[in-house]
């Protein structure tokens, strides 16, 4: 399966166990999730990054990438998991 049989080039949203999932969603959870993680990070960024994470888990949670992927992080993974408890 190609990106493009998930949700065509001119959509920027498809349902997913009826949640709204945007294009880019599991893209901005990395990047956010690398801004989170990086020391060098201020705390500002890092707290919108970690509001940013928890905004998209229903998502993520949707598209079923935790059933697939783990975090390796253990505080990545804590916050993951507690979030969605």
């Amino acid at each position: 399966m190609r990106a493009e049989d998930v949700l065509a080039d001119q959509q920027n949203q498809g349902q997913f166990k009826g949640v709204t999932v945007r294009k880019g969603t599991v893209g901005a959870f990395l990047a956010n999730a690398r801004l989170w993680l990086d020391d060098a990070s201020s705390s500002d960024d890092k707290a919108i990054a970690e509001r940013d994470i928890v905004d998209a888990l229903p998502a993520l949670h949707a598209l079923g990438l935790f059933d697939i992927v783990q975090v390796r992080d253990a505080a990545l993974r804590e916050l993951v998991s507690v979030a969605t408890e």
